[in-house]
């Protein structure tokens, strides 16, 4: 299952389409948002590690820098659970990510882009 999929199916958040366009589209039909809470969709944006950028739906937030997410894909072909995804951005903005990666035991090195969160509450 992919990301985008999975995220739909995972939350309130009814949007198709490639992940990273799901922050555009949300534009003045959900909520966006800088900082997280439980049920809210991160969107990384497109890089070249992610061409179609990435969601995943927040669990839990553990404190302002940390959250557990559910997403699909990020390790191939899996569904991952209460993932945890580090906030490393300079203003505490969440537009700059760390993600745990299970092959590695810990979290990644790479450091991901990110739009924010959207919130699954309609704004029509």
């Amino acid at each position: 299952m992919q990301c985008a999929p999975y995220a739909r199916e995972h939350s309130a958040v009814n949007l198709r389409g490639a992940a990273a366009s799901w922050w555009g589209q949300a534009r003045g039909v959900y909520g966006r948002a800088s900082s997280p809470q439980a049920g809210d969709v991160l969107v990384f944006r497109s890089t070249r590690r992610l061409p179609s950028g990435h969601v995943s739906v927040v669990r839990r937030v553990e404190n302002s820098r940390l959250v557990l997410v559910d997403h699909a894909n990020w390790e191939p072909g899996r569904v991952t659970r209460r993932a945890p995804v580090e906030d490393v951005s300079p203003r505490n903005d969440w537009t700059r990510v760390r993600v745990w990666w299970s092959p590695l035991g810990g979290m990644g090195k790479t450091i991901y882009p990110t739009y924010g969160f959207i919130e699954p509450v309609a704004l029509r």
